[in-house]
């Protein structure tokens, strides 16, 4: 309801200050007791600064029910002794009846309304008689002034009650748009989280696992092989060079180190070099033609998806070839990698590499595709040009 008043306000404080002013106005002119006029003046007066100075805030505030009813019959009472006093104080009624049914829930505004309107009639016989000059006006006057009031009325509580859905709307978007916003949060947050886990997976995760292999092979030749050791050192300083560079570019958001200072054909083709290099596996590398621009975020996955594959095949398909393909087939760009490994079975592998590459590969309306058995392990991975 506050939200009502605060856009309707001027208009009633008008309305007020206009209704007890005139009031005021015409019962001073009005050739009666003086004393009788006196008592309605102060009424008026006692009647105006009420509302000013408590009745407001009752209403704006929404005030406690008997805070409320307190003020109606104070109303009630103020406008009856006005009345009696002086017939023309009646006048008051266009500020009265809007307040009655600002303040108390329609019924009982309703039949408080109707009570001060036949206050009116009835001031005019205690005052006059039956037989008073102004009776014959003031009862069909009050019959129409008591259909127009509860009318008037009825309106006033039907814009009440519609800001107070209003406002409790708002204030339901509002907790909405909060519980939306700390969603968005938690799912920006957790997307994030999981980007993080497959960045560190497909790239420091196995640059890892490559320098722990040569460390170990390092070991192995240090008595009985040193050129293959010194090799393997150089291949060990450089995973540990790369691996730091894709920290940095990781931490940076940026694109992968390789992709960043080359092509996708130049990073995955590095890939493929680096297995030979490092387990000794024969690895041929084919690229069928000029390949279209794809975007960074489709060359991102393809050469994330290049690295998964390989680094399986180093770790668990103990394959003696493998043959890394890029090609566009159907407006897409294909990434095929091959090998004559032990094979295992794809729906039966929890880890997180190719559920990651699954997930990469359908960020950007891609598709993946594991084959395995005895024979070795088909991987394609295609990303729309």
């Amino acid at each position: 309801m506050k939200d009502a008043w605060d856009r309707f306000n001027w208009l009633w404080e008008i309305l007020f200050a206009v209704a007890y002013l005139a009031t005021t106005t015409l019962v001073l002119l009005d050739e009666t007791d003086p004393v009788r006029t006196l008592v309605a003046v102060g009424a008026l007066t006692a009647l105006a600064l009420t509302y000013l100075l408590w009745g407001r805030r009752v209403v704006r505030d929404d005030g406690h029910l008997r805070q409320r009813w307190l003020l109606a019959v104070l109303v009630v009472a103020l406008v009856a002794v006005a009345m009696f006093a002086n017939t023309t104080s009646s006048f008051i009624l266009f500020m009265v009846c809007p307040l009655l049914f600002s303040t108390l829930e329609f019924r009982p505004a309703a039949v408080l309304t109707t009570l001060v309107i036949l206050l009116s009639p009835l001031s005019s016989i205690a005052a006059d008689g039956l037989r008073g000059p102004a009776l014959h006006i003031l009862l069909p006057m009050t019959a129409i002034l008591v259909v127009f009031g509860i009318l008037s009325g009825k309106f006033i509580l039907h814009v009440i009650e519609e800001s107070r859905a209003r406002a409790e709307l708002i204030d339901r978007l509002e907790e909405s748009q909060a519980e939306v916003a700390r969603l968005s949060r938690e799912a920006g947050t957790a997307a994030e989280r999981e980007r993080l886990a497959r960045e560190i997976h497909d790239t420091l995760a196995q640059g890892f696992t490559s320098i722990v292999t040569l460390t170990e092979a390092i070991e192995s030749e240090l008595d009985t092989d040193l050129a293959a050791a010194r090799r393997h050192v150089e291949l060990a300083a450089r995973t540990a060079r790369e691996n730091l560079a894709e920290a940095r570019t990781m931490v940076a958001a940026l694109a992968p180190a390789d992709l960043a200072s080359g092509s996708l054909v130049d990073a995955v083709r590095r890939q493929a070099g680096r297995l030979a290099d490092e387990t000794g596996v024969s690895v041929e590398y084919e690229v069928d033609g000029a390949l279209p621009a794809i975007g960074m975020a489709g060359e991102v996955v393809l050469l994330r998806g290049a690295q998964e594959a390989l680094n399986n095949v180093r770790r668990h398909a103990a394959a003696s070839s493998v043959s890394v393909r890029l090609s566009l087939v159907d407006d897409a760009v294909r990434l095929f990698v091959r090998d004559d490994g032990v094979g295992f079975d794809p729906d039966g592998v929890s880890g997180f590499g190719l559920r990651g590459m699954r997930s990469r590969a359908e960020q950007v309306g891609g598709t993946l595709s594991v084959r395995s058995g005895p024979s070795g392990t088909e991987l394609t991975l295609e990303v729309p040009a």
